[in-house]
């Protein structure tokens, strides 16, 4: 895998993010913060309710500069995944580590699925959270 490296580490215009955000919807919020606080331990770093008729949480990865967000709205909204290679990929390159997280998920009820690219196959544990986002967790660094 060939990828180049930006030279600069600004965006158009200079503009250097100070923080990430991924956020989704879910219809299935309880077992979507369950997975990924409980099952993958990402920290809380804050929630909200009542909000417009939303309620949501932020999870840290792995600090405050990049999170994930989940929304839930008292309506409801459809978020089931795109496709099975719709991924996030969290590489913990630390053997011990790596091993110690994927006990955790395993334990927590979390089977590993196979993955949609073979890429991964040998290299990483890949997971479905309830919503059917998959999560991979690698041994390794692709770049």
């Amino acid at each position: 895998m060939n990828m180049q490296s930006e030279t600069s580490p600004t965006l158009a215009e200079g503009a250097l993010p100070v923080q990430v955000r991924f956020a989704r919807p879910t219809d299935r919020f309880q077992e979507v913060v369950a997975f990924y606080r409980e099952g993958l331990g990402l920290p809380e770093l804050g929630s909200f309710e009542g909000h417009d008729g939303y309620n949501g949480i932020m999870l840290g990865l792995p600090g405050r500069q990049i999170h994930l967000e989940f929304t839930e709205h008292h309506e409801g909204s459809p978020c089931r995944a795109p496709s099975q290679d719709n991924l996030l990929v969290l590489y913990i390159t630390d053997q011990p580590s790596y091993d110690r997280l994927n006990q955790r998920m395993q334990a927590s009820g979390y089977a590993p699925v196979e993955p949609e690219n073979p890429y991964w196959l040998g290299r990483s544990f890949t997971y479905e959270d309830p919503d059917g986002w998959r999560v991979v967790v690698c041994r390794e660094t692709g770049i």
